[in-house]
């Protein structure tokens, strides 16, 4: 068996755990069994964390597969993955890990599974290191959407760190085959409109003191739009544990949606986490790009999976999506090119990411 196996070396370029979800995701999807040796190679406290663990016992249940070395802490594991099958799966970090990032993992398994899926991610909702929940129902979600699937995304609790608590609910059917994307067209901004939240033992002073201060920094770049960030509490039974952010999403006339956002901590005061959001979104309208720096990396998957030439225009590669099209061309037999956006505007800073992705079939359907 060993000699099949895909080695995967998890301590290169970004050398987190975005190669770890990539990689088992399209081993599951493949059929490939895989070891990756020196996971997480690049952070201070190297290995598996609570959230890559309930992430990888996740793909292993879906599919029926054999997990070894899947302890806290452990640099190597080997995956042996079997049939993708719907129902109802549950992965608990019993952290603040972040949600989203185990919704990353099993969503592009669950699509190609026999039958639909119910996913119950517990841990962190709105975490550092990870897209909030609010990005990826507001931008993630209407987006990747365009690869011709659906899916619920119901927020039952939120959890903050340190103790997390949240309960997210993913709802979504297989389909046979993913549609490619052309997001190259960014058309111009219409309306820029967002959500401060507060929760626990937090102030409602603090969601309007955050929404003012992201509204001040937006006005003195573009002056002829309304802005509306609501500020709002996020209800007592509905939230776990203290903790406060704010996201910001600006809408075009294709349809674009590129946002910017950032979390509340003890000491850091509000108006800065209303100003470093208006900054991220500023800077992402700035490029010129289709869409934003969070949402590059996150469609590099679906482009490979998909059946057909997908193109995105984006701002300058981040580090995460070059790492994720080198594990995708490894596992797949997709093909991405990267190119310098030909821009009449010197000013611009925007690349093509194009991909003939492999033309992943459902077998099951």
């Amino acid at each position: 068996m060993d000699g099949d196996r895909v080695e995967i070396d998890g301590g290169v370029m970004e050398g987190g755990g975005q190669i770890l979800r990539v990689s088992t995701a399209l081993s599951c999807l493949r059929g490939l069994p895989l070891r990756v040796r020196r996971i997480r190679a690049g952070r201070s406290q190297p290995g598996l964390r609570p959230q890559h663990l309930s992430g990888l016992e996740m793909i292993r249940d879906l599919c029926d597969g054999k997990l070894e070395g899947g302890d806290i802490g452990s640099t190597e594991i080997t995956f042996t993955p079997g049939k993708i099958k719907g129902g109802t799966h549950v992965a608990d970090t019993k952290t603040a890990g972040s949600v989203c990032l185990l919704m990353q993992v099993a969503m592009p398994c669950v699509l190609f599974a026999a039958s639909p899926s119910e996913l119950h991610l517990k841990g962190g909702t709105n975490a550092e290191m990870a897209p909030q929940i609010d990005y990826t129902v507001m931008v993630f979600k209407p987006i990747v959407e365009k690869f011709n699937f659906t899916f619920n995304c119901d927020i039952r609790k939120r959890g903050y760190y340190p103790q997390g608590g949240g309960e997210v609910i993913v709802q979504m059917s297989p389909v046979k085959e993913l549609s490619p994307i052309n997001l190259t067209e960014r058309g111009t901004v219409t309306k820029i409109y967002g959500r401060a939240f507060v929760a626990g033992s937090l102030p409602i002073k603090l969601a309007k003191d955050m929404s003012a201060a992201a509204v001040r920094c937006i006005r003195k770049e573009i002056r002829d739009l309304y802005v509306n960030i609501q500020p709002v509490r996020e209800p007592d039974n509905q939230a776990v544990g203290t903790g406060s952010g704010i996201i910001i999403v600006a809408e075009t006339s294709t349809g674009c949606l590129l946002a910017g956002s950032s979390l509340g901590k003890r000491g850091k005061n509000s108006d800065k986490v209303g100003i470093e959001a208006a900054e991220i979104l500023i800077r992402n309208l700035k490029h010129g790009g289709a869409v934003d720096d969070s949402l590059q990396d996150q469609l590099i998957i679906f482009m490979a999976l998909a059946k057909g030439v997908s193109r995105v225009k984006s701002g300058p590669i981040t580090l995460h999506t070059q790492t994720a099209i080198h594990f995708a061309e490894q596992l797949t037999k997709a093909k991405f090119t990267v190119t310098k956006s030909e821009e009449e505007d010197p000013s611009k800073d925007a690349y093509i990411i194009e991909c003939q992705g492999m033309g992943m079939i459902n077998s099951n359907l």
